[in-house]
């Protein structure tokens, strides 16, 4: 994948994409209504919230942000306190938002397989390097919080 910009928004894109192309052309169950177009909505909105709450952590540490740069701050404060992954929950959400707001059963498998993508892909080289970079207190870190929720 030499030249892709590999980064979670991008696959996020991607998944969204992907449940559009299976919603429009693969609908296997359709007209949910307003009340998942609702759900839809508030996922999507929940998943932006967290993702800007935990982006300001990474400001206030002054700590990349970037998922393959070698982190300068171990966070453990505001949505870090709950889930050591909270952007990634967050892209989740918004993910899991945009199926129920299509209203269409045949995209709702990606969720899964999102997760599948961001743990192999981010989370564990991420959790790798903040052992690397923190020791004990990143070991300590993970063990004490959950990956997802």
């Amino acid at each position: 994948m030499k030249g892709f910009p590999d980064l979670p928004p991008i696959w996020f894109a991607g998944f969204c994409g992907a449940a559009w192309l299976l919603g429009t052309y693969m609908p296997l169950v359709t007209a949910f209504g307003p009340l998942f177009w609702g759900l839809g909505i508030v996922g999507i909105l929940a998943g932006l919230g967290l993702i800007l709450w935990s982006a300001l952590w990474f400001w206030r540490k002054k700590t990349t942000i970037e998922p393959h740069h070698a982190p300068s701050a171990l966070i453990t404060e505001g949505p870090y306190r709950y889930t050591r992954n909270p952007i990634y929950l967050g892209l989740v959400a918004m993910l899991v938002g945009y199926v129920l707001w299509l209203g269409v059963l045949s995209p709702v498998l990606l969720p899964g397989l999102f997760i599948s993508v961001l743990t192999l892909r981010f989370i564990a080289p991420e959790e790798e390097r903040l052992i690397e970079a923190f020791g004990l207190e990143a070991r300590r870190y993970l063990q004490q919080t959950r990956r997802w929720l």
